[in-house]
């Protein structure tokens, strides 16, 4: 009876001591900041008045700071600044200096603002980034699971995966290389895992012999088909 009780009451500390941790770098629990941001919209959004889908993208750790214009370097704002057209919005926000995607409350400013100003579909929300913005990737999904339709993450992962079940609802599409030296393709295989055991909804390219540099995946418009796919119910 004593062995049973200790049991117990060491389960209930462990739940207690995972949900406090979560507790402390949920960023809900943060005053929030206003990140700035590049924005992208549809062609003919001036002249439709349909709601449109809507993808945050979020950049890795070299393109932190005060200068909007290092985001052009890879990923969407890149293929935006080379003229390619989206059927979708397209917020890209920059983290500051010193800072992670985790460290402030950037994505109720971020949200709001834009629901204001502009016609979201809020059954189609959709989140991808790479390196540091994988990790973001999958930690705001983990704070505002009610909030997207489906995430992308690429090589990223996130610090606390006890969590990651609050998910389990959200299709996830996620990549890592089995060569990457920067963040270790089992940062995402431990998530993948936990996933797949309280069912969740995961689809995982392992990118054999491929490092880090896989930004080149955001040219695949098979990806965004595969968002798109995707409402929220």
């Amino acid at each position: 009876m004593r062995s049973t009780t200790v049991f117990f009451l060491s389960a209930v500390l462990l739940l207690v001591s995972r949900f406090g941790a979560f507790a402390q770098t949920n960023p809900q629990n943060k005053r929030p900041e206003k990140y700035p941001y590049l924005l992208y919209l549809p062609k003919e959004y001036a002249t439709k008045k349909d709601d449109y889908p809507l993808v945050i993208y979020l950049h890795g750790g070299s393109q932190k700071g005060q200068d909007l214009n290092k985001l052009k370097t890879y990923g969407l704002p890149y293929l935006v600044d080379k003229g390619r057209d989206f059927n979708f919005i397209i917020a890209s926000p920059q983290c500051p200096d010193g800072k992670f995607w985790s460290t402030d409350n950037w994505f109720d400013s971020l949200y709001t603002d834009l629901k204001m100003k502009y016609r979201i579909d809020p059954k189609r929300v959709y989140l991808t980034g790479i390196s540091m913005g994988g990790y973001g990737v999958w930690q705001t999904a983990v704070a505002y699971p009610d909030k997207f339709a489906a995430i992308v993450p690429l090589c990223g992962g996130c610090d606390d995966s006890t969590q990651i079940c609050r998910i389990k609802h959200i299709p996830v599409w996620t990549f890592h290389g089995t060569a990457d030296d920067v963040i270790s393709i089992s940062e995402t295989e431990r998530l993948v895992r936990r996933l797949e055991e309280c069912k969740g909804q995961v689809k995982f390219t392992r990118l054999e012999k491929e490092g880090h540099g896989i930004q080149y995946l955001f040219e695949n418009q098979a990806i965004y088909d595969w968002l798109l796919k995707q409402h929220k119910k």
